[in-house]
């Protein structure tokens, strides 16, 4: 009687545990809903969506003042936007784990930003599921080109 008593209650302790297990792992990253981000700092690139990143000083390029400062903007507003909306898959700080691509290792260059573009833009379907989903009604443009600065300047190794 006790060995059915104490087996029927660790079987229900244990339909408990995995009842609330999906509950509580659901939330143990935050919202995963795509976020707005915050471009204070950054001028804005009008209505007309850039087709490179304006805010990349090319490898070896002396860069003005402003131009400067619109750079490290763009890294500090594109650090707190890739956290909120594209670490969840893409890694943290840049660094993939195998589940989408290693964003660091895009090309610094027009074929590039022409490739990132349309994915943040119009996201990514694969055999009918969203692999990743639009971004272009959720982030303005500069949000999306600071995410890509902030790439840009992540270490490859």
């Amino acid at each position: 009687m006790k060995i059915k008593l104490s087996a029927k209650l660790a079987l229900t302790g244990l339909a408990l545990s995995l009842a609330a297990f999906p509950a509580t792992r659901g939330f143990s990253h935050g919202d995963t809903a795509p976020q707005a981000v915050d471009t204070e700092g950054l001028d804005p690139l009008g209505e007309e969506w850039l087709t490179e990143n304006p805010y990349r000083i090319p490898e070896g390029e002396e860069a003005d003042e402003k131009k400067t400062e619109q750079h490290e903007a763009a890294v500090r507003v594109g650090t707190v936007g890739y956290s909120q909306n594209c670490a969840r898959c893409h890694g943290l700080e840049g660094v993939s784990g195998g589940m989408a691509p290693d964003l660091r290792y895009l090309d610094a260059d027009a074929y590039g930003d022409e490739w990132y573009l349309d994915r943040i833009r119009n996201g990514v379907t694969q055999n009918g599921g969203v692999k990743m989903p639009p971004f272009e009604d959720i982030l303005n443009q500069e949000a999306a080109w600071a995410i890509r600065t902030y790439l840009e300047t992540r270490p490859q190794d």
